[in-house]
């Protein structure tokens, strides 16, 4: 299958097609800081790596019965049935990096301390300090979420005239050992059929350690994943006030650049990868440790969170293939794109370390898990940062897992 040219169609594509393939592990949940609030909510266990697979189908067309229906007929190793239903919801929340939320009602107390870096010490100048008290009042800082690694979640409501995406209510779910591997085709009243083949499968799961310096600092260490393109921290933590009143948040990432959300929290491509971890934004996919500063954990010390993600490769597809002839007109039909990564977390609280949870599956050499990393209801997960959006607002009050499903 021909994939997509450099050149610039005439016109089209009229339907667009976005598979993201994840593996996830640490705390047997899937989506990071979903499964982390679920373990310290009691949903504890051994973890074992999970597969996610998020569909999401958009065409420029309307249906030609008025009722859009589609679906995505997938080889027998997915163990997803014949096909599953592009199902089109009603209303949909888009990428979004969020500050913490306050109650109203209560005089917000505290300071959210922004640091960033691999290193013994953090540097100076760090960390950049937010004081909760003005956040309430409106006063938030520009520039705290990246603006240079957009989120980008493909097809979706706004940019589509017919919009269709799975997981769905049809009770399926992508299963720990699932395979993507060969020929798959999507077929609805909306856009054109579409055939490829896949040779990309779910990646390894990620296996991250953490261990105590002399210094302070903490030691992030893990295996390396075939097919990475690059590998990116991030940390969420806090210390409680007098009094056990809400006291610092603390934030980090691992970018040397100071980069926290947007499209770091999401799937990148190969293209975007690259020049990330050129300027140092993403660490190279021959890395395999980070020393998290000494200052991150002092400022921490009750309790930490971390992600990490290993990006992958990416697969596109294009119908019909670019003309030989330059001159020739190409009207193109339809485009598809599979990204992938590997994610996996860990947490550390008084007393506590949960940084090996990520590893069992992986060190272990064990089966994955035939559990889903979506659950049965439909549910489109909020973009909100990945680790720090939704968390934040989770430790402070503010409720909900990463993912807001």
């Amino acid at each position: 299958m021909p994939t997509l040219a450099q050149r610039a169609p005439d016109s089209g594509p009229v339907a667009r097609y976005d598979m993201r393939a994840g593996t996830t592990s640490g705390f047997g949940m899937g989506g990071g800081m979903g499964g982390m609030m679920s373990m310290m909510m009691g949903g504890g266990g051994k973890s074992q790596a999970q597969h996610e697979l998020w569909l999401r189908l958009g065409s420029s067309t309307a249906a030609a019965n008025g009722k859009p229906k589609a679906d995505h007929f997938m080889p027998d190793g997915a163990k997803l049935g014949k096909s599953v239903a592009l199902v089109t919801p009603r209303e949909e929340r888009g990428p979004v990096d969020e500050i913490p939320r306050f109650d109203e009602r209560q005089e917000p107390s505290g300071r959210m301390l922004i640091f960033w870096g691999c290193g013994e010490h953090a540097p100076k100048g760090q960390p950049v300090i937010i004081d909760f008290s003005k956040l309430a009042k409106g006063q938030v800082p520009p520039g705290v979420w990246t603006s240079s690694v957009p989120a980008d979640w493909g097809p979706n409501l706004e940019n589509s005239k017919t919009f269709g995406r799975w997981p769905a209510e049809d009770g399926k779910t992508v299963k720990g050992d699932s395979s993507l591997l060969g020929a798959h085709r999507v077929a609805g009243n909306y856009s054109p059929e579409m055939s490829f083949t896949l040779t990309k499968d779910f990646m390894k799961a990620l296996s991250v350690k953490t261990a105590s310096q002399p210094s302070g600092a903490s030691l992030l260490s893990w295996g390396a994943v075939p097919d990475s393109t690059g590998y990116f921290a991030s940390l969420f933590g806090s210390k409680q006030g007098p009094g056990g009143k809400t006291g610092d948040i603390v934030m980090w990432s691992s970018s040397s650049n100071r980069q926290f959300g947007g499209g770091l929290s999401d799937w990148l491509s190969p293209g975007q990868v690259s020049p990330l971890v050129k300027d140092k934004t993403v660490m190279s996919p021959q890395t395999t440790n980070c020393l998290v500063p000494a200052e991150v954990i002092a400022a921490a010390s009750d309790f930490r969170m971390g992600t990490l993600t290993a990006f992958g490769p990416e697969e596109n597809f294009s119908y019909p293939p670019r003309p030989a002839d330059a001159k020739a007109r190409w009207d193109l039909q339809w485009t598809a794109r599979i990204r992938h990564r590997s994610t996996t977390s860990w947490m550390e609280a008084q007393g506590m370390n949960m940084g090996m949870m990520g590893a069992s599956a992986a060190d272990d050499d064990e089966a994955p898990a035939n559990t889903a990393s979506q659950g049965k209801k439909e549910c489109k997960p909020k973009k909100s940062g990945g680790l720090f959006g939704g968390l934040a607002g989770a430790v402070l009050g503010g409720g909900g897992g990463g993912n807001g499903c």
